[in-house]
């Protein structure tokens, strides 16, 4: 099956590995010691009609620095779809284009797992951008070791799961969360897990209308929902089909509430209307709350531009733009800019400074091209604007960087950036160590990998 999102740089592997003393030109610090994995989608077996970049099987791509040396290992996430399908010999699905089927014994979705990866206290779990039950996966093997239901998530009903992009509070270790459902009320759960993993907080929000949101923000004493008009395309639905659409009708909203609130509890702000995949970070200062994320103005134009130049998923313009939103609660008042006309996306910071007033983003930028995938990558200066890029050599793709502080250091950007480069021409890959304080340098150590890795999704630092 030819697909953008199924060649070139996201061209699929075939099988799982692991291989020890990888080749190295430079120097590994010492310092750098723990593990890079990164999530993707990989379909086990060929997907049933139109695929779609989400479909994939979950699958973890790890990189385990220690002593100067680095080894490289790769494993399905053995969700119990994947499970199923082996056992079957084929897919039961149909991707997310498709029809969904209502009679399917197994359910009418598969949770592959396959989007997110987040360190908690520990833990490595891994979860899904259509909110499933998260899997937690062992180190350095990437072995999958089961769900985590924080003791009540039992039964995995739709509307009592866990989406991508939960955030980790670096000061008391408790799991922020979101759980949302397009097809029934109530659309949306807010959820928080202490650093025990015990459940602290899991109650709906009554939202008005079925959106998809992707990602939530913390501050040091509030969360920040987004409910934004990305959702099912109505019309579409009515024939049979899913397709997502965007209603520009309708602001993007906002909702503030403090950590341990109740729904009750939220104050909702609206902004002009837009999409966020990913939001960088988010503040208090007296009375304001701010957010800085990747916002995109018009995810589904009423034309799309006939263009391979512009990164693209089926009718979705991957366009976004790092932008501020300053919401203030003695007021009511929004007021939100833009602060950088570079298109990125996938933004990272240094976690430790979760909730805080971060300064510095590490934000690849978006190639030229129809399948999303990323030429350079910026260190942003979320205070001034200014940002360094370090372009990949010509030829050469990325997906996310994650920051990696070194052990103890006073400065928020102390440490390294590190990702994974892929060449679909050669059919190589390189794990990449830059200078978190100077990434427009060159780097300080290539690892050579056994074969060429498609860009994913989501990636993780988890100190050993």
């Amino acid at each position: 099956m030819q697909h953008p999102y199924l060649e070139g740089v996201h061209r699929p592997v075939v099988g799982e590995r692991t291989d020890a003393d990888l080749p190295v030109v430079g120097r590994i610090p010492d310092e750098l010691h723990g593990t890079f994995a990164r999530n993707s989608g990989n379909p086990r077996f060929p997907p049933e009609g139109r695929y779609h970049w989400f479909d994939g099987d979950g699958m973890v791509h790890g990189l385990h620095f220690e002593a100067g040396r680095a080894r490289y290992t790769n494993r399905w996430i053995r969700t119990p779809g994947l499970a199923a399908e082996e056992a079957a010999g084929h897919a039961l699905w149909r991707g997310i284009l498709e029809p969904v089927d209502l009679r399917n014994p197994l359910g009418p979705v598969k949770d592959t797992a396959n989007t997110d990866l987040t360190w908690w206290n520990g833990r490595l779990l891994a979860t899904w951008w259509l909110s499933g039950m998260p899997q937690e996966l062992s180190l350095p093997d990437l072995k999958t070791v089961g769900p985590v239901d924080f003791g009540r998530l039992r039964g995995a009903a739709l509307n009592e799961t866990v989406a991508a992009h939960p955030k980790v509070d670096p000061r008391t270790g408790n799991l922020v969360f979101f759980g949302y459902n397009i097809v029934k009320r109530p659309y949306y759960h807010y959820g928080v897990a202490g650093a025990d993993g015990t459940l602290l907080r899991y109650e709906p929000v009554d939202l008005p209308h079925a959106h998809v949101p992707h990602d939530i923000a913390i501050t040091e004493r509030f969360s920040i929902l987004l409910d934004l008009p990305l959702g099912w395309d109505k019309r579409a639905l009515s024939s049979g089909r899913r397709r997502i659409g965007f209603d520009r009708s309708l602001p993007a909203r906002f909702g503030i509430l403090p950590r341990l609130g109740h729904a009750a509890d939220i104050r909702w702000f609206e902004a002009e209307s837009c999409y966020v995949y990913h939001t960088v970070v988010a503040w208090e200062e007296g009375d304001k709350v701010h957010l800085i994320g990747c916002r995109i103005a018009d995810p589904i134009p009423a034309t799309l531009p006939d263009s391979p130049d512009l990164a693209r998923l089926d009718n979705i313009l991957l366009q976004p733009l790092l932008h501020l939103w300053t919401f203030d609660l003695a007021t009511g008042a929004v007021t939100e800019r833009c602060l950088d006309d570079v298109p990125s996306e996938f933004p990272r910071i240094n976690d430790q400074y979760q909730g805080r007033r971060a300064r510095w983003s590490w934000t690849p930028r978006v190639a030229r091209q129809e399948a999303l995938a990323f030429d350079a990558v910026r260190k942003v200066d979320l205070w001034t604007g200014r940002a360094q890029t370090h372009a990949w050599p010509e030829g050469w793709l990325s997906g996310e960087c994650v920051f990696a502080p070194r052990p103890g250091a006073p400065d928020e950007d102390d440490g390294w950036l590190v990702t994974i480069l892929s060449n679909p021409a050669l059919g190589k890959s390189e794990g990449v160590v830059l200078d978190g304080r100077d990434p427009s340098g060159p780097p300080v150590a290539r690892v050579a990998l056994p074969w060429m890795i498609p860009a994913g999704f989501h990636a993780e630092w988890c100190p050993a």
